[in-house]
């Protein structure tokens, strides 16, 4: 009896003991579930898209500043360098028409972008059902899901921006005579928006403009010469999508004094951020911003000379 059951205390341990080793041994399996989520607003329907995160070292790129500002208010949010930054686009569903705002960057900031559309799709809709594209500012990680190749992503869709983005960014003059470091920025866009300009696709707007039912553009010029923002209003709720009214969550929401090198006019860009902060703060309305953590929607409240950003609380369904 003693000899039956110290062997089967040793098959035990045995067998215990390789469980352990095998389930040690199983590699990583990394990767992320799909990168969408999706909120009501009103009778609205609203759904934030993951284009990837890339990462930038904003201790250099962030401007206005004081020496160890950005590492100190990184540290105090346990964030390092370079630091990983959300890129995010929304979708609006208001019953009639598929608006989407901003379309990623696809392959022109590197391999961690470009998931954009894939994340349309597994969100429950087709690129060929977007109606209209509102872009915030033509920089590559704005535009450049609107190409893949020679083919444009979204056959149906007419793309919209401010008349003066398009006069700069689109110009031939512009990028032969813009810095060699920025002619990039001039190339993306091109390559980018200038075949729906073709296809009879493209169509500006001057400014404030409303543009479907319960969507309105606002300017918001600064960070480029024709950004906007977009106010979606639905039943007396409301959402106003930033674009790069802001980059850097855990610096400029304490110091929206705060500006960035991407800016082309940061002296106009950061009155603008003032503005956009002290009314989402009065108003308590929700903001969807292109750079802050996935999926970027959230509210505002006032904290001593800044503000503190409050998430959107989680919600398994709209």
């Amino acid at each position: 009896m003693t000899s039956t059951r110290s062997l089967r205390a040793c098959f035990l341990a045995a067998f215990l003991g390789l469980s352990t080793v095998a389930m040690a041994g199983a590699p990583a399996a990394k990767g992320q579930a799909p990168g969408w989520f999706r909120m009501a607003l009103g009778d609205f329907e609203v759904t934030a898209l993951s284009d990837g995160t890339v990462a930038l070292p904003v201790d250099k790129l962030l401007t206005n500043t004081k020496p160890g500002q950005v590492q100190r208010r990184l540290k105090e949010a346990y964030l390092g360098l370079p630091l990983e930054t959300s890129v995010n686009g929304y979708l609006i569903n208001t019953g009639d028409k598929l608006v989407l705002v901003d379309a990623g960057a696809a392959s022109l900031f590197g391999p961690t972008l470009g998931k954009l559309v894939a994340n349309l799709k597994a969100s429950g809709y087709q690129p060929e059902q977007v109606d209209e594209i509102y872009i915030t500012h033509m920089h590559a990680d704005h535009v450049g899901g609107l190409m893949d190749g020679d083919k444009r992503v979204f056959p149906n869709a007419t793309v919209r921006a401010d008349q003066r983005e398009g006069e700069y960014w689109l110009s031939p003059a512009n990028l032969e005579q813009a810095p060699e470091d920025a002619k990039g920025f001039f190339k993306g866009a091109q390559a980018s928006v200038n075949p729906y300009v073709a296809a009879g696709k493209y169509k500006p707007f001057d400014g404030d403009t409303v543009l479907v039912p319960g969507v309105k553009a606002l300017a918001a010029r600064g960070h480029t010469p024709g950004h906007t923002v977009y106010v979606v209003e639905s039943k007396g709720q409301k959402l106003v999508l930033w674009g790069d009214l802001m980059h850097v969550a855990a610096v400029q929401f304490p110091h929206p004094e705060v500006t960035i090198a991407f800016d082309v006019d940061s002296k106009a860009a950061a009155p603008q951020r003032r503005k956009a902060f002290a009314a989402a703060a009065a108003q308590g309305y929700y903001v969807g911003v292109a750079h802050v953590a996935f999926p970027g929607i959230g509210r505002l409240r006032p904290d001593g000379k800044g503000y503190r950003w409050l998430p959107a609380n989680y919600t398994a369904g709209p």
